[in-house]
């Protein structure tokens, strides 16, 4: 009986020891190879779009003016009344009731709010100032719906900085004299993040071997006012000046359908290019993404030299704001070998279907030469 037994344990031992070498190596390898983690996808974070059929009504069905918080947003001695807040909740139960019980938590609170939670009120700063905005992380790479009418041909010749300031803010007041085109542009545009004598030459450092691919210089663009600031010290609750801050539609028009500008996502991401300013002012360039304004010859230059403020749209995409004409002034010239930089493009284009005419584009270079560029050559030659 007790053989038995033994043979039996023995048995068993040798199965188990049988079944170990043929489990080994897999475990072995399993152990080797790390468990697979499948990455939870970041929620999208919802954008009120004002496009929406639904929601194109009266501003003022939402946004209440002043906000409960206009004097908290600003140092007390730049605040003026304003919209600076979401809207209540009110505005949108009415539409929306369902959503505000539908996820958890809603999808729908994260329009506003950073960390939706009975314990997290916290919400994102409003679109307005934008200064505030820019600067957090769901403004610094938000994009608005809205375009902002301005009419130059109203205000060229009648608004001057004349030093003087009201509740702290620069003040530009309408006048009875009037100054030349180039000080009244000065008034609201300057060369933004300009050179100078620094040796810092770009936003950021470009690849070695550069060659001639562009790469993006500081001092290319201008600046222009920031929210409601500037418009404000005239256009204010107390001026009675028309149109008033209530009257937001006046000045804030739906973003139109128009070409795309001269340069792409993917150049802007390759350049790490992240200056909110910056980018929005490169995707308006509808026409010379490559222009820099801080170039010495272009910079002693009047702005009327090239633009045309009577005509001016900052609404129509379609409409340009440089022509053509602008340019052949200086970069055409009657042949080639006169050193016109279009003329030379145009030259090495025909020899090379391929060419990309990199001097002044950097998406439209690869285009189609427009009939307004060949005729301007062929006009100068005659």
């Amino acid at each position: 009986m007790f053989r038995f037994r033994l043979i039996i344990l023995i048995l068993g031992i040798a199965a188990v020891a049988a079944a170990f070498v043929y489990l080994a190596p897999e475990t072995a390898h399993s152990q080797r190879r790390p468990p697979v983690r499948r990455s939870t996808p970041t929620p999208k974070v919802p954008k009120f779009d004002h496009r929406n059929e639904a929601h194109q009504m009266e501003c003022s069905s939402c946004h209440k003016f002043p906000s409960d918080n206009w004097k908290a947003v600003r140092p007390e001695a730049d605040a003026f009344e304003d919209i600076t807040d979401y809207p209540k909740h009110e505005s949108c139960l009415t539409c929306h009731e369902q959503n505000f019980f539908t996820g958890s938590p809603p999808t729908i609170c994260s329009i506003c709010h950073v960390n939706p939670s009975p314990n997290d009120s916290t919400r994102h700063p409003f679109p307005n100032p934008r200064e505030i905005y820019d600067k957090s992380p769901k403004g610094s790479s938000a994009s608005s719906d809205f375009s902002v009418n301005f009419p130059h041909e109203l205000h060229a010749d009648i608004v001057s900085d004349n030093g003087n300031s009201r509740d702290g803010r620069s003040m530009f007041v309408a006048v009875s004299f009037r100054r030349n085109a180039a000080e009244n542009c000065a008034v609201c545009h300057a060369i933004k993040d300009p050179q100078g004598k620094d040796p810092a030459e770009f936003y950021t450092n470009p690849p070695r071997g550069l060659g001639n691919t562009f790469w993006l210089r500081r001092g290319t663009f201008m600046s222009s006012p920031l929210g409601h600031a500037s418009c404000f010290t005239c256009h204010s609750a107390d001026s009675g000046m028309s149109p008033a801050p209530t009257d937001c539609a006046v000045c804030h028009k739906p973003k139109e359908a128009g070409p795309g500008p001269d340069i792409s996502d993917a150049v802007m991401a390759r350049m790490k290019v992240s200056d909110k300013v910056v980018r929005a002012a490169w995707q308006m360039r509808t026409s010379v993404g490559t222009f820099r304004h801080e170039l010495e010859m272009h910079r002693d230059m009047e702005c009327s030299t090239c633009h045309m403020v009577g005509t001016i749209d900052t609404v129509n995409r379609t409409a340009r704001r440089v022509s053509i004409s602008s340019c052949v002034m200086c970069h055409v010239t009657p042949t080639a070998a006169d050193g016109g930089l279009l003329n030379v493009e145009l030259e090495r284009r025909e020899k090379n279907a391929r060419f990309d005419c990199v001097s002044c584009h950097v998406v439209y270079g690869k285009m189609p030469v427009p009939a307004s560029h060949i005729k301007a050559v062929k006009d100068a030659g005659n």
